[in-house]
């Protein structure tokens, strides 16, 4: 009995209830510019945590840290691409959404088209040897077409 009740509460859920993370300052843009510089860039940034939601979409607290950090950098007079590179060094490859291609990400990028060459390749051998395979006489008179 006491083995059941040890076993029912060690399987038992015991994390607390996620929350809403809020953003207690929100942010404070310049010019209609710099708002949309910022929305632009933050759109193509991953969150590190959620894995699947962009920094503009994303609740988690490190989201928030990181649109902070975006416009703070931005503020730094850093352009773009300095800014996605930094974030780069900093939490590596995966916080694009599109990554560049490199040693570590060809397969990703041609892979797909390397699968669909490879299907082609596949489907001409098998219709060549068939049609190979079939014999070239005259045709049998006996079937209805």
């Amino acid at each position: 009995m006491l083995l059941a009740l040890l076993l029912a509460l060690a399987l038992s859920p015991t994390g607390a209830p996620a929350q809403v993370v809020q953003d207690p300052a929100p942010l404070q843009f310049r010019d209609r510019a710099e708002e949309e510089r910022f929305r632009d860039l933050v759109a193509e940034l991953r969150c590190v945590m959620c894995q699947n939601q962009s920094l503009a979409d994303s609740n988690a607290q490190i989201a928030h840290d990181l649109r902070r950090e975006v416009l703070m950098l931005m503020r730094r007079d850093l352009d773009d691409a300095q800014i996605r590179q930094h974030l780069v060094d900093r939490y590596g490859e995966f916080v694009l959404y599109r990554p560049r291609v490199g040693a570590t990400t060809w397969l990703l990028w041609f892979g797909p088209a390397l699968l669909l060459l490879g299907g082609a390749a596949v489907v001409l051998r098998v219709v060549r040897r068939r049609s190979a395979a079939q014999p070239a006489g005259p045709e049998d008179e006996r079937q209805e077409w």
